[in-house]
């Protein structure tokens, strides 16, 4: 399982030119590897996430995810490839608040038209991973920050994704509880084999991850 962007240029409108986003950005991440994206704000991060997401098309350059190459696909294969085999966890959970935490991760899977039962096992298991077994039948104004960003990760995991992109997972978390979370998806990464990659600002936990790269208007460097 691996994430490729291979030579990935992107560019936006800019009044009567074009504003570079990525410029030339070359990343290959294994499964079961965790690769932190750290650069200021504005410097690519979340266009990187975008397009390795399927989210967006690059202007130049190749997106491989879990050996299927992008570039060809229309808007429902890109759709498809994202339910599959790309997991998002987002800044904000943005759970459901009418939803227990079970039932959040039911329904990820139920738009893949998998089985009920085998839904309902694998739901209760990642929730049980990530610690929150006891609280399945709790619904996000039950829970703490901490405990709706671990649905969260568990969500994201459901449909057993060869890809995890991570966007700021520990923003709205204290020291203690942002360290525990990145703690859990470089743990869940290694178990699960996936090819994960977390754009933060937080510096303090880089030490966790296997790899760091920086992003300055638009490029990578190592």
């Amino acid at each position: 399982m691996t994430l490729l962007l291979d030579d990935v240029t992107l560019t936006y409108p800019d009044g009567d030119g074009r504003l570079t986003a990525l410029d030339s950005v070359s990343l290959e991440v294994s499964g079961g590897t965790a690769v932190a994206v750290v650069g200021p704000s504005g410097s690519g991060k979340s266009s990187l996430l975008a397009v390795a997401a399927t989210l967006v098309t690059p202007d130049r350059g190749r997106v491989v995810v879990d050996g299927v190459e992008t570039r060809a696909l229309d808007r429902a294969a890109k759709a498809a490839l994202r339910r599959q085999r790309v997991g998002i966890v987002f800044q904000q959970p943005n759970l459901l608040p009418s939803l227990t935490a079970l039932e959040q991760l039911q329904v990820m899977a139920h738009l893949s038209g998998r089985r009920p039962g085998a839904v309902r096992r694998r739901a209760l298991d990642l929730l049980d991973a990530v610690g929150l077994a006891e609280l399945a039948r709790r619904r996000p104004h039950q829970l703490s920050g901490g405990q709706r960003q671990r649905v969260n990760i568990a969500r994201a995991l459901m449909n057993e994704p060869a890809v995890l992109l991570v966007d700021e997972p520990t923003s709205a978390l204290d020291h203690e509880r942002g360290a525990a979370v990145l703690d859990l998806l470089v743990t869940l990464t290694r178990e699960r084999g996936t090819a994960t990659v977390l754009v933060t600002h937080d510096r303090a936990h880089l030490g966790r991850m296997d790899r760091t790269i920086t992003v300055m208007d638009g490029r990578v460097t190592p």
